[in-house]
């Protein structure tokens, strides 16, 4: 009996043992191809370029509309909505309907459209506006150029698993899906992290901060940016649902790609046929938001402190003037469905603004505090 209780502890670690490696194989196979720029059609795009490392997973180049809005591979081309960050990512639930909610939750992209993160990897190359290829076997044929590609793909997921286009695909999106659920993209070491764990001392304004944005009393952050609860490790602020905050239109963007459509959101994800979902857009994370300017998903206002105006204004009516444009703020892109109650806070003084930015600064990775702006 023991021999047979010995033998069976052998074979689960001998288990254990190989699901670890290939899971190692499998993320250092979806690290090359997130930084692989021949998997789209001119060679010149990775996943890395609309999702730089070094830019909390944004797109940090410079495309004349001063947005976040992706050129395409062809150098032209330009979407209306910004590239979400990659970090954190890995948190958000598959896209479904709750039902006790009575709310959206879940998946990727500002729409929800794809539901999981290999369901979004295998958006981008097939985009013609994106990396522009034309079809899924196109791609699997630049896999197939490279030798890595063809005996990893064979070793995880079987000698013939190039045989079926579709499958080879979708073992592709896996393979980077596994690396974006590493620690990489989700390091929790922010100063606030630190804090938790009594490593970082908060300043008086940035103590005053974390209490506003926790009260409910005071503002209305805690109602979509809280997921786990006040103060809890692990936190990803946002809820992962949907809302209409009322942004205008980022018309520069506009301008420049050609495109004068309302930005439907939340409708245009093929799942959603219901018109009161119009205009809502996936709450993001506030995880790096002091370094993944510009804002809101059209990246129509530049600067932190905006944002955190531009909500005071729905409950001050002193706050009648865009800080950047010295402009009134323009009218919400889509009116009929903004989230009217859960705007709704105390108006907030300058140095109630100045302490939650503050406080957003704080939940900044370590590898970007330098990128912060004072």
């Amino acid at each position: 009996m023991k021999k047979l209780r010995y033998t069976a502890l052998l074979f689960c670690l001998l288990l254990s043992s190989v699901y670890a490696d290939d899971k190692r194989a499998s993320e250092n196979l979806g690290k090359v191809l997130f930084f692989d720029k021949n998997l789209s059609k001119n060679r010149t795009q990775s996943c890395a370029t609309c999702h730089n490392p070094e830019a909390g997973f944004v797109d940090n180049r410079d495309n004349g509309v001063g947005s976040q809005a992706s050129l395409g591979d062809d150098g032209k081309s330009l979407g209306n909505r910004e590239a979400p960050t990659a970090s954190y990512a890995m948190f958000s639930p598959e896209f479904h309907y709750d039902k006790k909610k009575k709310a959206y939750v879940g998946g990727q992209f500002w729409d929800g459209r794809e539901a999981t993160l290999a369901g979004q990897a295998g958006g981008p190359p097939l985009n013609p506006i994106e990396m522009g290829m034309s079809n899924k076997q196109e791609v699997v044929n630049r896999l197939l150029e490279n030798a890595y590609y063809v005996q990893t793909f064979k070793t995880l997921f079987g000698d013939d698993i190039f045989k079926d286009v579709n499958l080879a695909y979708e073992a592709m999106t896996k393979a980077i899906e596994s690396f974006e659920k590493t620690d990489f993209f989700a390091p929790f070491d922010s100063k606030y992290d630190r804090y938790l764990k009594g490593e970082y001392d908060l300043t008086v304004l940035e103590d005053l901060g974390r209490s506003l944005f926790f009260s409910n009393n005071n503002n209305s952050c805690a109602s979509c940016h809280v997921f786990k609860g006040e103060d809890k490790e692990g936190e990803t602020f946002t809820n992962y649902e949907y809302r209409n905050i009322g942004t205008p239109s980022n018309k520069r963007l506009r301008a420049k790609n050609g495109n004068s459509e309302v930005d439907s959101g939340l409708l245009e994800n093929p799942l959603v046929n219901n018109p009161e979902e119009k205009g809502k857009y996936k709450v993001p994370t506030l995880r790096n938001v002091a370094v993944t300017a510009p804002y809101m998903h059209n990246g129509v206002f530049k600067d932190l402190r905006t944002v955190v105006e531009f909500y005071d204004k729905y409950n001050n009516q002193e706050r009648t003037l865009n800080p950047e444009t010295n402009q009134p703020w323009e009218e919400p892109e889509v009116k009929e469905t903004i989230a009217t109650e859960d705007l709704k806070a105390q108006k907030q003084s300058e140095r109630k603004i100045d302490a939650l930015v503050a406080f957003l600064k704080l939940l900044t990775d370590k590898r970007y505090e330098h990128l912060i702006k004072e």
